[in-house]
């Protein structure tokens, strides 16, 4: 990183901007994190004594999970005790001094709170709030208790993982809801910029602050967010009657683009579906046939022949090594790869030389990798300043900022409410 990007890292696109976490698990705090990352000031609210539940998933170092040190990195953790009238006002406060209010509750809850967008809204309408849910805030189910494995099944996602002849199967991440995740930092960035074409103005003294402008919610249903990324499921049913159905390694009516198996019981995924990339794969495997067939020369060719075409590349993958096998296809310059485990990845000389690793330290002194933060941009790189902070850890420094005393805050401490 040259001098001019590591300045700009140190600062971020988003500085300036101060954002409002109100949420648990994966869908609101993975939005969150995306806009730290980039240097927004992210206060993150979670209940005393225990926090925010992903602290004790999966593998735990000092109490929390190496999870949180990454979905929490540059955000500041405060506790409140949200059952508490006065904890309640105290992220009212908050949530009027913030640029962006992200949350994850089940519809309803902000609002017994009275911090619901319409209530925030009424004092400051610049106040832009990030909602997700399972079901969104309207509609039968906005009620409903929605995970991200709901909102997998329910947005087409499940229906079409996995093997013909077995159940659907789930992707080994919470994919619904981190794609949910990106949609809402997505539309948050759109909201920020129609703020500032209806009247926002920047102070450059102190950072990016909003004076006057017209904020909005942006609400993300998990389901609908899944729902987006089902490319052309809906007019090839509206129009053709089609179900896309589980086609297993392969990508449905794109051929050739699946996964084989090598000599050496590795797999390694192959996608020759270009019809030039096509003809040098088959070539490179030595069926010159198939490589000069004009009935095979087109996508419309190949996918009534999906079967031969790709008993042909699995043929020729069982004589072949993985080494060997992607040495061959490289070198014919057709996409493929090998299925990369995270072992795989911490070796790979492109994971490496895209710097995708970071190493930090914890307090203890002993040392951890982190995913690098993506993506990258030229000019205003994101950056890890500090990884998931212990639980409210920024209590009295941000209470503070917000005018409360060292005795009110005492207070609030001896009586349960922080």
């Amino acid at each position: 990183m040259n001098k001019k990007n590591k300045e700009s890292a140190s600062v971020g696109p988003m500085a300036g901007i101060k954002v409002l976490e109100l949420g648990t698990l994966i869908a609101g705090p993975f939005c969150a994190r995306m806009l730290a990352e980039f240097g927004a000031e992210v206060i993150k609210i979670e209940a005393p004594g225990e926090g925010d539940p992903i602290r004790k998933w999966r593998v735990l170092k000092d109490g929390n999970s190496l999870w949180w040190y990454v979905q929490s990195r540059n955000k500041k953790s405060i506790t409140l005790n949200m059952k508490d009238k006065r904890a309640q006002e105290i992220a009212r406060r908050l949530a009027l001094d913030a640029d962006i209010i992200i949350e994850n509750y089940r519809p309803g809850v902000l609002e017994k709170w009275n911090l619901g967008y319409d209530q925030l809204k009424a004092i400051n309408p610049a106040a832009i709030m990030v909602r997700l849910s399972g079901y969104g805030q309207t509609g039968p189910l906005r009620d409903a208790p929605g995970f991200g494995a709901i909102g997998e099944s329910m947005g087409g996602l499940r229906y079409v993982s996995g093997h013909p002849d077995r159940p659907p199967v789930r992707i080994g991440i919470s994919i619904g809801d981190s794609v949910a995740s990106l949609h809402g930092a997505i539309g948050a960035l759109m909201a920020l910029r129609h703020r500032d074409a209806t009247g926002g103005r920047w102070n450059g003294k102190s950072g990016a602050e909003c004076v006057a402008g017209q904020g909005q919610m942006v609400d993300v249903a998990l389901y609908e967010a899944v729902f987006n990324m089902m490319e052309s499921l809906v007019p090839e049913y509206d129009h053709a009657g089609v179900v896309r159905e589980r086609t297993g390694g392969a990508l449905p009516g794109i051929v050739p683009s699946n996964t084989y198996t090598t000599g050496d019981g590795e797999n390694i995924v192959i996608a020759g579906n270009g019809d030039a990339i096509f003809k040098r794969l088959m070539t490179a495997i030595g069926r010159l046939d198939m490589a000069d067939d004009p009935a095979l020369a087109n996508n419309a060719g190949r996918v009534p022949a999906t079967q031969a075409i790709d008993e042909a590349i699995q043929s020729w993958c069982s004589t072949q090594t993985i080494d060997a096998a992607l040495a061959v296809l490289q070198g014919a310059d057709v996409p493929v790869s090998k299925i990369y485990s995270v072992r795989d990845m911490m070796q790979d000389p492109q994971f490496l030389a895209r710097e995708m690793f970071e190493q930090h330290q914890f307090k203890d002194g002993s040392s951890i990798k982190l995913p690098a933060v993506t993506p990258k941009l030229s000019e205003t790189p994101g950056s890890t300043h500090w990884i998931g902070p212990e639980l409210g850890e920024h209590t009295d420094e941000v209470l503070k900022a917000l005018g409360y005393s060292d005795q009110e805050i005492a207070e609030f401490r001896h009586t349960g409410v922080l």
